[in-house]
């Protein structure tokens, strides 16, 4: 991507000032227009069909305002292929086009408050009359999406794509909680196109972060990014387990309905179910606008999404129309954005942390300094590449903020206080913990200590060998595992089930009937489902619906450990990633050996029910979606399995049949798109008592 020279004053404003009859003045800003639209396009893609920005919103917002302010002293450069008209990205691959009753455009947007009160200066120009009054409502950093209701149901959903056209993303919105799949009340909206923000809460964007770490894949860079990387997921089941959740407060097509003004749509849009802004301000003119922006900066750190400002709007819907539109916003509404919370600070050192997998996480070390309400001196660098790509070494004066008020991140380094002594950070070629040597798999980001009995490693394994999905072992918690390991009492999982009570009472804070109740646990927990040590073996890749898919693929471990990658890549939502990842596992010589001491230690690794030949529901496969009221979901899923059936948590062309419960998702329209049949409870009941009538 070529790169460009921009030149800014303190304000951000540009500083060439060019007179438009000047020849050489316009051949300047005709090259330098034409360099920031390839630019600004360039992170159009990377924010809007990527997910994956480059640049900072003010780094952005920066070099767009000078594209405007280029276009405004030469109009005859504001083509309709400049950024300055266009709205959003184009739509994505591999879904079906989402078109927009009306069009869904974006808000122009200020930093600077004289800007707002010129904002209002051209509102009162427009309506000739000061009779009108404006709302306030935090600036959701999200995704924007348009949900179609008719009488009530939601029909379907998309993002803004380009204004006109975006993704139809109906199936992934369906997961999100909050969205109500039917509006509440009586009267209902005969036809009623909700806009709003699609968000991943702070709290689920740190714990997204960490486990995408932990597996060696690439970290979000922000909140924003992970909602956005989630509705362009292909599977709705994935999409499901993220942390998403929306708000919404703005319409398209409307009819059935009065709107007269925008803090009444929010309660009409409150009483029919849906989530409105948590904080809204009712403003008489821009002083009490000003005022109101000033409380919300004071409130951002409370909300549990990603907040970057405060959107400004006319109240009296009836003005819109006289107000108007430009190619791409609203006249009647505008953002104002609070600079982000920046410190500047040294790193006087990089450390390396290393994951339950084994993967190398690199830590800037910093001079404390306060930022957003909190002492911060350490901030993740993620892996070597993002060091890289940021030029950041030890000794740097750095500014850094928090992605999503939570995570404390490097944005930037200050390169002109550079003095020649600052080191250049390379990734060690051995484990900071265990002196193992460390090695980087082809297509991975991630550096990774391949010594599974490296204490770091170690205790992350063995915690996630004693989670509840994997071995379910009580009272084998954290600080139980730093004893165990730093005693050398346990230097594998399998030597879990080696402890003898008079190890385990010479430990700090454990007395007899504590020892004697973990040893119980412990064995317990040898009688696990096969599913239950898949899992707990800790095989990067591998997850809870994973593990099922190998326990019903193979009956044994041992089938599994000789399973070469056709075999496995052919088995449903195991691709070539996963499958190498299982083969590579257990090529390990000292793997293999763990699972032999387990075997012999008693735990179970074979397949608890025989795949029978002939079973009447052999070869068939189907899905459960909802509440059942007779029996859980897994205990419908035993029943099925052992009846030969095959339990699949996504719905495609070879699924045989949708069961559906109370409260149903988007599997439901999956089942329709596919023409899939649908079942529910009573013909659930029937299958299970009489498959063969059925099958």
């Amino acid at each position: 991507m070529k790169q460009y020279e921009l030149s800014f004053d303190a304000n951000g404003a540009n500083q060439t000032q060019a007179n438009p009859d000047d020849s050489s003045a316009r051949k300047t800003a005709r090259e330098r227009h034409a360099g920031l639209a390839e630019l600004i396009n360039h992170h159009n893609r990377l924010y809007y069909e990527k997910a994956t920005p480059e640049i900072t919103d003010r780094e952005y917002d920066t070099l767009y305002r000078e594209l405007q302010d280029i276009e405004t002293r030469f109009p005859e450069l504001a083509s309709d292929s400049s950024p300055t008209r266009r709205v959003g990205g184009k739509a994505a691959a591999g879904f079906k086009p989402y078109r927009h009753t009306k069009p869904m455009l974006s808000l122009d947007n200020t930093y600077n408050r004289d800007e707002l009160r010129e904002f209002d200066g051209r509102v009162r120009k427009i309506l000739g009359t000061t009779q009108f009054s404006y709302v306030v409502e935090p600036k959701v950093d999200g995704v924007a999406v348009a949900l179609h209701y008719r009488n009530g149901v939601l029909i379907s959903g998309g993002t803004r794509g380009d204004g006109a056209t975006g993704d139809d993303v109906t199936a992934n919105l369906r997961t999100i909680k909050s969205i109500p799949q039917k509006l509440k009340g009586q009267a209902l909206p005969e036809i009623l196109d909700v806009r709003g923000e699609i968000y991943m809460t702070r709290e689920g964007f740190v714990r997204i972060n960490r486990e995408r770490q932990e597996l060696g894949l690439e970290p979000f860079a922000n909140a924003r990014n992970a909602a956005a990387g989630s509705l362009k997921l292909l599977d709705s089941s994935i999409v499901a387990a993220r942390p998403l959740d929306g708000v919404f407060y703005g319409v398209g097509e409307a009819q059935g309905v009065e709107l007269t003004t925008h803090a009444g749509l929010l309660k009409t849009f409150k009483h029919l179910g849906l989530k409105t802004p948590a904080r809204v301000w009712q403003c008489k003119d821009i002083d009490a606008v000003l005022n109101a922006i000033d409380e919300l900066h004071e409130l951002r750190h409370g909300f549990p999404f990603d907040m970057d400002g405060a959107v400004i709007k006319v109240d009296e819907r009836m003005l819109y129309d006289e107000l108007g539109y430009t190619r791409k916003s609203p006249r009647w509404a505008i953002a104002y954005k609070y600079e982000p919370e920046r410190a500047e600070t040294v790193i006087t050192a990089i450390t390396v942390q290393v994951g339950r997998t084994g993967v190398l996480t690199p830590v800037a070390e910093m001079e404390p300094v306060l930022l957003a309400g909190s002492r911060v001196s350490r901030a993740t660098l993620h892996n070597a590449g993002e060091i890289a790509r940021k030029d950041i070494r030890v000794g740097d004066h750095v500014l850094i903020e928090k992605a999503g008020d939570v995570i404390p991140a490097v944005v930037e380094v200050v390169k002109q206080r550079r003095r020649g002594k600052e080191q250049i950070f390379e990734m060690p070629a051995h484990c900071p913990v265990c002196g193992g040597p460390v090695t980087q798999r082809e297509g991975e980001v991630a550096h990774r200590c391949e010594n599974l009995q490296c204490p770091a490693q170690l205790k992350r394994w063995l915690r996630h060998f004693a989670s509840r999905q994997a071995m379910d072992i009580e009272g084998l918690g954290d600080a139980l595992v730093e004893a165990l390991v730093d005693k050398q009492l346990v230097t594998d999982p399998a030597g879990i089930y080696t402890l003898r009570k008079e190890q385990l009472v010479e430990l700090e804070r454990m007395g007899g009937k504590s020892a004697e109740n973990l040893l119980n646990a412990i064995d317990a927990s040898r009688q696990r489902e096969l599913r239950n040590v898949i899992m707990a073996l800790g095989i990067s890749q591998i997850g809870v619906a994973s593990a099922r898919v190998l326990e019903e693929a193979f009956a044994s471990i041992h089938e599994l450990m000789q399973a070469g990658r056709e075999d496995l890549e052919k088995l449903r939502d195991i691709g070539p990633v996963v499958a190498e990842s299982i083969v590579t596992f257990f090529a390990d010589k000292t793997r293999r050996g763990i699972v032999e001491r387990l075997e012999q230690a008693g735990v179970r690794m074979q397949r608890t029910y025989t795949r029978a030949k002939n079973l009447p529901l052999d070869g068939k496969t189907y899905v459960l979606t909802g509440t059942l009221e007779s029996m859980t979901r897994d205990d419908a899923s035993e029943k099925l399995r052992a009846l030969g059936a095959t339990v699949s948590g996504s719905v495609s062309k070879k699924t045989t049949a949708v069961i559906a419960g109370e409260n149903a998702g988007s599997k439901l329209q999956k089942a329709e798109k596919h023409n899939v049949p649908i079942l529910d409870e009573a013909q659930l009941q029937k299958l299970l008592t009489s498959p063969a009538a059925d099958s």
